[in-house]
């Protein structure tokens, strides 16, 4: 039952990190309001002082003070996020071994995606900005696949007898997920403040949608064991023997 709280505090790390990172970039004039449709102040061409950037989530967290609780965050939320794809798999393994093909798809998007948002933490992106755009582009594509196979998991695999309801929730999530992504990408290269602003909104959506599907596992976790993840890796000693003789 203690296993719920792994998803929870996923969720909960992300939202409050991501937020405060936000809240103390506006309160130093670093990123302008997510209100602000205007941007009269915002930074334009070359001008980085004196003004304020749009409140992406990277931008939010690319000055100091505030760049080393982005930092943290990230780093905290990309590791919580890769055991989290590694649980869920041993939960599929353990249960719905049948669909293990299809999980172990899930977990190398998640891995991916996890591996993706740790560069872009840990790539400020004044200075390195093409390494933290990838890893984000990376993420966020990853993480796209993710939640759609996890979704397709969530339809062949009763894992809590609750599917009825949690596999309605998590279409929704999904689809808000694929298209708003979509958006984000191809607001985010145009260069109208307001179509940029916007691009900016639609991340911040991403993150909260992502938080709230995450959170939606702490159903499957009150089923979780810690023998489902013992079992999983002596699985894996037990593949070792039959590898080495294939060789």
């Amino acid at each position: 039952m203690l296993w719920i709280i792994f998803p929870i505090t996923l969720s909960l790390v992300s939202f409050i990190g991501t937020w405060s990172v936000y809240g103390l970039a506006f309160s130093n004039n670093h990123v302008c309001s997510l209100s602000d449709w205007e941007g009269d102040n915002a930074c334009k061409g070359n001008v980085s002082t004196g003004c304020c950037f749009v409140p992406t989530i990277s931008s939010s967290g690319s000055n100091l003070p505030e760049n080393s609780l982005f930092t943290a965050t990230i780093n905290a939320g990309s590791f919580l996020f890769l055991l989290f794809c590694i649980f869920h798999h041993a939960h599929i393994m353990e249960r719905h071994a049948c669909h293990s093909m299809l999980s172990r798809f899930a977990l190398v998007f998640g891995v991916v995606a996890a591996m993706g948002a740790f560069a872009a933490g840990n790539c400020n992106p004044l200075y390195l900005s093409l390494l933290h755009y990838l890893g984000a582009a990376i993420s966020f594509t990853c993480i796209c696949f993710y939640v759609v196979l996890l979704t397709a998991l969530t339809r062949k695999c009763a894992l809590t007898g609750y599917e009825k309801v949690l596999y309605p929730f998590r279409i929704t999530s999904t689809v808000i997920q694929t298209v708003v992504t979509l958006c984000y990408t191809v607001l985010f290269a145009q260069e109208d403040h307001f179509y940029v602003h916007l691009s900016a909104i639609f991340e911040w959506m991403l993150s909260v949608n992502l938080e709230l599907f995450e959170l939606s596992y702490a159903v499957e976790f009150c089923f979780f064991s810690s023998f489902m993840l013992s079992n999983l890796l002596s699985k894996r000693e037990e593949e070792k023997p039959l590898m080495m003789t294939m060789s």
